[in-house]
């Protein structure tokens, strides 16, 4: 379960989030979905516990981020829209580092399927270096889900993908929403997130402006239309409200 409550940040005089409020419970995943410059990025830092926030409450899987903030990110994983790994680690040694990192024992029968379900078993020798950019994207991925988090953060997780490695993202998402897992995946591309998401929240300039189920959200704006995506709710909402 992610609960966040009013949560706001500030830059000096500007304000990137302002008192934002939502939920995601066990199984759901939200889209968080806004124009460049909207707060997304921001919203999951703090969401991840790398930036504090300037006021709010943050809780993660029941522990409060400000005071509880060691056992919350034992609870999740953020993946960020740039992978970041180590230049002198193979693919195996990343995922041993990070097993030691968060004390799970006998890794190499959870690392294993990892690797084959992102298809990076072949290279599991090679250094960064030697990656594509999807390959490395891949490679962050499966360190953070080593651990077992019950909550995921995900920023464009999709850049420098194939087509089949998106299909598989995709299918790996679901699968772990399915498995009970919470689940907030910013993401440019709309089409993705209609597809993987139960929830869709829309910010622009910090605010909330929508938040709901797809179908709610869907209803806000459709005017009256039967089938309309989210593409075409996103142009609405963030048109129809006022800057």
């Amino acid at each position: 379960m992610i609960e966040v409550n009013a949560l706001s940040k500030h830059y000096g005089t500007f304000t990137a989030v302002r008192t934002l409020s939502f939920q995601v419970g066990p199984g759901e995943v939200l889209g968080l979905v806004g124009p460049n410059g909207a707060g997304k990025t921001t919203t999951l830092r703090c969401l991840a516990g790398i930036i504090p926030p300037s006021s709010g409450t943050l809780r993660i899987a029941g522990y409060d981020l400000a005071t509880e903030a060691i056992a919350a990110k034992r609870t999740l994983a953020f993946f960020p829209d740039e992978p970041r790994l180590f230049d002198y680690l193979t693919v195996r040694q990343h995922l041993s580092f990070v097993a030691r990192v968060y004390g799970v024992r006998h890794h190499e029968a959870i690392a294993q399927p990892l690797l084959e379900e992102f298809e990076i078993a072949t290279h599991a020798d090679r250094l960064p270096g030697e990656l594509s950019r999807g390959m490395k994207q891949k490679l962050a991925i499966a360190c953070g889900l080593l651990h077992g988090p019950r909550v995921l953060f995900f920023d464009e997780p999709l850049t420098g993908l194939d087509p089949l490695g998106i299909r598989r993202m995709k299918k790996s998402i679901i699968s772990r929403a399915q498995a009970g897992a919470s689940i907030v995946l910013s993401s440019h591309l709309l089409h993705l997130l209609e597809e993987v998401c139960t929830h869709v929240l829309i910010l622009k300039r910090g605010e909330k402006i929508a938040d709901g189920t797809l179908a709610a959200v869907a209803a806000r704006f459709s005017h009256g239309e039967r089938h309309v995506n989210l593409e075409e709710i996103f142009l609405r909402a963030t048109e129809e409200t006022p800057q």
